[in-house]
Order: structure tokens, then C-alpha cells, then sequence
């Protein structure tokens, strides 16, 4: 059953990849084609909270024993959907419109590395120079900056297709690189999702329902997303969806928001979440393939060699964090050893007239631990 449990689970994953690659190349080609990214992201986040509200009141009601979230729970989502959602998305789906959809989804995988540094300047990760595990952590950091640097100051040739002109972006200057200022932005938006994985520590603690949790993250975040279009986007024209591919778009990448905070919370239940990471370069692959033959996307020599530097650096720092939960879990043994060793002894020290119980206790508690 456990075989079949873990296939699942990969099946699961591929299939998560295969959305998410979609909603990349989907975006990229509707923001290509006129729609705003700041109105993207009020429709895509508004239709994640309608989809994510009913699932969240049944959720809420199946929890009898949940405690209200208080001020300082919604403070925190607060500034989760701030930073994690509105400011991430922002920067992201900008970053995407003035890059291109391979290097969007490349600069992804450098969180975990970004996030590994966030922690250890929180004091919730140690480094020591003498440990492997600690040594490929910090290597993999490298690996994956490194990666992304290549890819957003070394070009070099150009391998496949025309330069796209992103003439509708809000950042966009004809005197300035905008390629480098796409590959800024995604960095950018790279550090605000680690710094959303890392409030959600604080977040579980106040409310432990992720699907509750999931819709008022959502709902702030539309909210806030939605003042930041009004201020920049002033006419009602750049709030109008002028074809289907543009709806379309919208209710996709909507739906897959919301359908992806379950899957990814099953998965990692099941198979915890160094495992569903090892999945995230597929969907730089997938996208890599289908931008160049169907959006005409160009490709160069740095994309490519940044975007291999920044997968190795991925699969760097999960090996040290596997290695990680793998010394703690030798670590946990002896002392669970120890305290049935010393329930063994207490039990073998009571009187004679006890000796009956004796019998019936040691050989289960000296069974559990081989």
C-alpha cells in the first residue's frame, strides 16, 4: 500500500506541474497580448476567494473545537497577503510581461534557497561549517544565485526566436534593459513567497484550518491588490476583458490558485515537502518546451545555463535539508530507546507480589524498540 501511496503522490505532483506551467504560459500569453498584470491579479485572487469562501465555511463548521483568530491573527494575515500574495503576484506577473516564461519559472526554484537563508537569519536554522548537510545548503545558495544572476546579466547568444517589445508594462523604458528589470522583479517576487512560507510559522499557530486561513489570505489580497490597480490604472478600459482568452485566463489561473493550496497541503501530509519539491523543475522544463514552439519566446545561451545552475542548486539544498531531518530523526531515537529502557527497569524493580505484570509489560516494550 505504501508503493501505491507514493505513486499517487508523484502522479499528483506531475499533475500539479503540468497546472502550474500552464498558468505561466497561459499568463504569459495573455499579458503578451494587452491585459494588465495589475488587473490580473485582482480577477485571478477575487475568483481564488469565491472558490476558496464555501470550502473554508465547511471546513470551519467540520472543526467544532476552533477558537476564533482574534487581532492578532488577522494582523498576521494581513500582512501575509500583503507581502506573500499582493506583493509576490505583483512583482511576479510584471517580472513575467517584461522577461519571459522560462526564466519566470527557473527564478521559482531558487525559494527554498532564499528561504533557508530567511530562517537562518531568524535563528531558525543552523549552520555549521564542519557538517555536509550545513556546507550543501550554503552551496546550493550559491548555486541557485549564481543561476539566477546568469540568467539576468549573461544573455549570451540568442538560440531560438524574435525579441519581444513589452510596450504595455508599467515599468517599461525604451532606455533601460528591460530583461534585467524582469529578472529583478521575479527575484523580488522569489523573496516575498519565501517570506510568506516563512510567516505561515506564526500563522498555523492562531489558526491551524489552512483552507480558513488560505480564503481570508486570498480575500486581503484581492483587496489590496485591487487599490493598487485603481491607483495605476485609472480607465475603465484597462479593467474591461476585451476577448475569452482574457476570461479564460483570469478563471484558470484563479481555480488553480485555490485547487493548488490543497493538493500541495495533501501532498505534503503525505509525503512531507522536500519530497513535492523535487517536482518543481518539470514545470520549468514543460514551460521552456512550450514557449519556445508555441509563443515564439526568445532563448538564450545564460537562460539556459542559469536556469541548469539554478535546478542543481535546488536539489543542493534539499539533499542538506533531507540530510537535516534525517540526523534529527537519528537524534529522536536514543532518547525514545532510553525512556522505554527506563520504563523496563522501574517495571522490573516493583515488588514480587507484582512479578505477574512484569512478564506481560517487558516483551512489548522491548519488541518496540528494534
Amino acid at each position: 500500500m505504501g508503493g501505491m501511496e507514493d505513486y499517487k503522490v508523484a502522479i499528483v505532483m506531475v499533475g500539479l506541474q503540468v497546472l502550474s506551467a500552464g498558468v505561466t504560459l497561459f499568463t504569459r500569453a495573455t499579458l503578451v497580448n494587452g491585459l494588465s498584470p495589475r488587473v490580473l491579479v485582482v480577477y485571478r485572487q477575487g475568483i481564488a476567494a469565491l472558490v476558496m469562501a464555501p470550502i473554508a465555511l465547511i471546513s470551519r463548521r467540520k472543526s467544532s473545537g476552533s477558537s476564533p483568530l482574534g487581532l492578532r491573527g488577522f494582523a498576521w494575515l494581513f500582512a501575509a497577503s500583503l507581502f506573500g500574495v499582493t506583493a509576490n503576484q505583483m512583482a511576479y506577473f510584471e517580472g513575467l510581461y517584461l522577461s519571459s516564461s522560462s526564466v519566470a519559472s527557473a527564478m521559482t526554484n531558487i525559494m527554498p534557497a532564499i528561504t533557508f537563508v530567511m530562517a537562518f537569519i531568524a535563528g531558525w536554522e543552523k549552520v555549521n561549517i564542519r557538517s555536509m548537510r550545513s556546507i550543501a545548503k550554503i552551496l546550493g545558495t550559491v548555486f541557485c544565485v549564481s543561476g539566477a544572476v546568469s540568467m539576468a546579466l549573461f544573455k549570451g547568444p540568442k538560440l531560438l526566436n524574435a525579441e519581444f517589445i513589452p510596450v504595455k508594462s508599467l515599468l517599461f523604458n525604451p532606455g533601460v534593459d528591460n530583461w534585467l528589470l524582469g529578472c529583478f522583479l521575479l527575484f523580488v517576487g522569489a523573496w516575498f513567497w519565501s517570506l510568506w512560507l516563512i510567516l505561515l510559522v506564526p500563522i498555523s499557530k492562531y489558526c491551524p484550518d489552512h483552507a480558513y486561513s488560505s480564503a481570508w489570505m486570498c480575500f486581503f489580497a484581492s483587496l489590496q491588490a485591487a487599490i493598487v490597480a485603481l491607483v495605476e490604472e485609472k480607465t475603465a478600459d484597462a479593467w474591461t476583458l476585451h476577448s475569452f482568452s482574457e476570461l479564460a485566463c483570469c478563471l484558470y489561473t484563479g481555480i488553480v490558485l485555490a485547487v493548488s493550496f490543497f493538493v500541495q497541503a495533501w501532498c505534503i501530509s503525505k509525503r512531507g515537502p522536500l519530497f513535492c519539491s523535487m517536482f518543481n523543475p518539470l514545470c520549468t522544463v514543460i514551460v521552456t518546451i512550450f514557449a519556445s514552439i508555441f509563443l515564439n519566446e526568445e532563448i538564450y545561451t545564460g537562460s539556459l545555463v542559469g536556469g541548469f545552475a539554478v535546478i542543481a542548486g535546488l536539489y543542493i539544498v534539499l539533499w542538506g535539508k533531507a540530510k537535516d531531518i534525517e540526523g534529527k530523526r537519528q537524534e529522536t531515537k536514543p532518547k525514545l530507546q532510553d525512556e522505554q529502557t527506563s520504563t523496563v527497569q522501574v517495571i522490573i524493580e516493583e515488588p514480587a507480589e507484582k512479578k505477574s505484570c512484569e512478564t506481560d509489560l517487558e516483551e512489548p516494550l522491548l519488541s518496540g524498540t528494534k
